[in-house]
């Protein structure tokens, strides 16, 4: 069981990352977002998770090996914050490929995603909420 304070833990017991939960135990990421990090996770919603058809989330959710690139590119290294953020142009993820950073009307865009609520603080990193699952 993850410690409640990690970015493992915080989502483990926020019922608005069930899906993304599931989808961390299945790559077998759990381990890792428990660790020391510092890590920055834009965690998508269940919400988020709706959006893709049922079909391609299950496909997703049987490919390990694609389920966890898919998820380690919605983590940076580092611990970054909002404010940090919203100074980037892109962003490294840990998959190795570059997310997109935009800011426009007092919301900050990663990709194609909004971010729905920044600086969810952890002690081995922050999590920023958003509405959308991020594609590689």
């Amino acid at each position: 069981m993850p410690a409640s304070n990690t970015i493992a833990g915080i989502v483990a017991n926020d019922p608005n990352f069930s899906t993304l939960l599931a989808a961390v135990q299945a790559a077998g990421l759990t381990d890792t977002l428990n660790g020391p990090g510092p890590f920055t996770v834009f965690a998508p919603t269940n919400a988020a998770f709706a959006k893709i058809p049922k079909a391609d989330l299950d496909a997703l959710l049987n490919d390990p090996e694609q389920l966890k690139a898919v998820l380690l590119y919605h983590v940076v290294s580092g611990k970054v914050t909002a404010a940090q953020v919203m100074n980037m142009s892109s962003a490294t993820t840990v998959n190795g490929a570059d997310v997109s950073v935009s800011t426009s009307g007092g919301k900050v865009m990663i990709d194609g995603a909004t971010v729905t609520k920044a600086n969810v603080m952890a002690s081995n990193g922050v999590i920023h909420v958003i509405d959308t699952v991020l594609m590689p």
